[in-house]
């Protein structure tokens, strides 16, 4: 696992919570609720493509 894809989803993380914050604080609770909604499928977006390659890796590895 690369250093980068932990910078990645810190920042993702960070993004999504300020604007949560002020969304929340606006009185938009509705779409504070939908950026995090995104902001998950961002990461997971990241996450499953990390573990695509892990699994096709271990394929390569034991010759599968």
């Amino acid at each position: 696992m690369d250093v980068e894809l932990i910078f990645k989803i810190a920042a993702i993380g960070i993004i999504v919570a300020v604007l949560c914050q002020l969304l929340m604080r606006s009185g938009r609770e509705e779409q504070a609720m939908l950026t995090s909604l995104a902001g998950l499928i961002v990461v997971l977006g990241l996450i499953v493509g990390q573990i695509s390659s892990l699994f096709s890796t271990i394929k390569r590895l034991f010759g599968f």
